[in-house]
């Protein structure tokens, strides 16, 4: 019988930055990190690719609309699993151009969205995600979290 393989989760996440300050949104009553600062993002469906994921994502979360040809892919960082869980591979895409108002669509799980001065993230960022952000203004395109 052949060795069953094990297996990652993917995510897509949305990194926004005007002049000095990228957005954040504020987790709650998700049962993950609920309290703390994240990004807007999301799981790649079955038959999903991590760009379109982003793209319907931000539309659900945020109301704004993205196009494939505004996204560069900035950082991809693979996560290792905190319990049972199974590990993660998670791409972090940054624009610079979208369209639409930023708004929170989902009030039921995000208690707020913000810009966040990049210099002085809230405290109660996720922290691999405020990794993700340092990597990505650092120029560095892969990184891994939770290993040691």
């Amino acid at each position: 019988m052949p060795k069953k393989r094990h297996h990652n989760i993917p995510a897509s996440y949305l990194v926004l930055f005007d002049g000095n300050k990228t957005l954040l949104s504020l987790r709650k009553n998700t049962g993950y990190e609920d309290g703390n600062y994240s990004l807007v993002a999301g799981h790649v469906d079955p038959g999903e690719t991590f760009t379109d994921c982003v793209i319907r994502e931000v539309r659900e979360e945020s109301g704004i609309e993205l196009k494939r040809k505004d996204l560069k892919v900035a950082h991809v960082m693979h996560r290792a699993a905190t319990d049972e869980n199974y590990e993660r591979v998670d791409v972090f895409f940054v624009a610079r151009k979208w369209s639409g108002k930023i708004i929170n669509l989902e009030p039921e799980k995000c208690a707020e969205i913000a810009w966040f001065d990049i210099d002085n993230l809230p405290k109660k960022t996720i922290p691999y995600v405020a990794q993700a952000i340092r990597s990505i203004l650092d120029g560095e395109y892969y990184s891994e979290y939770g290993w040691e």
